[in-house]
């Protein structure tokens, strides 16, 4: 594209705002028109400031250039606000970037039916497995991920989506050669090689904390929905969901412990309406109809929102039972000291565990564990596949257990 030089330099002009460069681009039609006027014509463009007009008389290609060369070294593509596979959810919102930078194979956005999963990097082992199994099971079922980079909720996200053989997007707030965090570097390297790694930001951009609240309008632009699994109040996830419900996307939350720090930005966001989020079929039974060739159908119906008189007075409703062929039980031998790989919490829920489904807080006080390490440990066996979730927060285990008769 011989004018994607004229695309780097408007971009990479410091001082312009995003809105201003939108405004040249209605008013000149393409960067080059822009390049090639002069202060008179910029003064002609309504509300563009002055100060940005005096800016662009700046006509230096050499970062320009440099950038180009860096992309090229680099193997990144860039994707122009007025090329066809600019994603048109992105184009929709307020102030979406000119340009991004891409690594790795960017999906058809607009087709699929993307989550952006984000969350708190200060996360727990319960909101780290809530994470990767909601990642997992949302690919496996027909969506795309879509996330940041970070450590905590972010790349919890990202490992469960490429588990579930999915490919996720991550948006990043630097440039892509520099990683952060550092300890990322495999992560981002797999996201790269099985789905896309985009940035608004040229190579050489450190991933300054500015930037991460700009960026977080790409993740929730890309998507549908917004889930946030693990986030207190004053958390950048929250700043996401705000942004979500100001492009007109769904917010989803992850329940928590309520005395749990992490988990109180979610339990406010489900207070005031938030699509509560158990499985992977809360978010996608929404979108089932509207993308039937994405989602794989369900069984069961999707848990819709209901208001507080409702929830509150809601019995207890036992699982449906349905006649299917016995599968034999796995057996765990857990005789000698022998623990599988299981922590002590794991093991006591098991042996809570009768042999027909039981209500998770019944469980809990059969096991007598803290409802918090009880959560993250019920988390943990059914990604193990040692136990299965059934509606209404009932459990039932899938191994027969050898243990040590006293």
């Amino acid at each position: 594209m011989a004018g994607l030089k004229y695309w780097v330099w408007l971009s990479s002009l410091q001082g312009i705002s995003g809105i201003s460069r939108h405004l040249l681009l209605e008013h000149f039609g393409s960067p080059e028109s822009i390049y090639y006027a002069d202060e008179e014509e910029y003064r002609l463009v309504a509300e563009l400031p002055r100060t940005h007009a005096a800016l662009l008389n700046d006509k230096s290609t050499a970062r320009a250039d440099e950038i180009l060369g860096e992309c090229a070294r680099l193997g990144i593509r860039i994707v122009t606000i007025q090329d066809a596979d600019y994603p048109a959810r992105l184009h929709d919102i307020y102030d979406p970037p000119i340009l991004f930078y891409v690594r790795g194979t960017l999906p058809v956005i607009d087709e699929e039916v993307a989550v952006a999963m984000v969350g708190t990097r200060d996360a727990t082992p319960y909101g780290i497995a809530c994470a990767e199994k909601l990642a997992c099971a949302i690919t496996r079922e027909g969506g795309l991920i879509v996330s940041g980079m970070a450590q905590g909720i972010d790349a919890a996200a990202l490992r469960g989506a490429l588990r579930g053989g999915g490919t996720p997007v991550s948006v990043i707030a630097g440039g892509h050669d520099i990683i952060y965090p550092r300890e990322n570097a495999y992560l981002y390297a797999d996201v790269a090689a099985k789905g896309a790694i985009i940035s608004e930001y040229p190579p050489g951009t450190k991933p300054i904390g500015a930037n991460f609240p700009v960026r977080n309008r790409i993740i929730s632009g890309l998507s549908l929905a917004t889930l946030v699994v693990e986030a207190d109040v004053k958390s950048g996830a929250l700043i996401t969901a705000n942004t979500a419900l100001e492009q007109s996307r769904d917010v989803y939350a992850v329940p928590g412990p309520i005395d749990a720090p992490q988990s109180r930005g979610c339990n406010r966001l489900i207070a005031e309406g938030a699509g509560l989020v158990a499985e992977s079929w809360d978010i996608l039974g929404n979108y089932q109809a509207q993308y039937p060739h994405k989602i794989r159908e369900r069984g069961a119906p999707p848990i819709r929102n209901v208001g507080y008189e409702a929830r509150s007075s809601a019995k207890k409703k036992e699982p449906e039972r349905t006649e299917e062929k016995e599968v034999p039980r796995a057996v765990l031998d857990l005789r000698g000291g022998e623990t599988q790989g299981l922590t002590d919490d794991q093991i006591n829920l098991l042996c809570a565990m009768p042999d027909e489904p039981i209500q998770v807080d019944e469980l809990i006080d059969a096991a007598q564990i803290p409802a918090r390490r009880a959560l993250s440990a019920l988390t943990m066996l059914e990604l193990e596949g040692h136990i299965t979730a059934h509606s209404g927060k009932y459990f039932s285990k899938n191994v027969t257990l050898l243990l040590d008769r006293e």
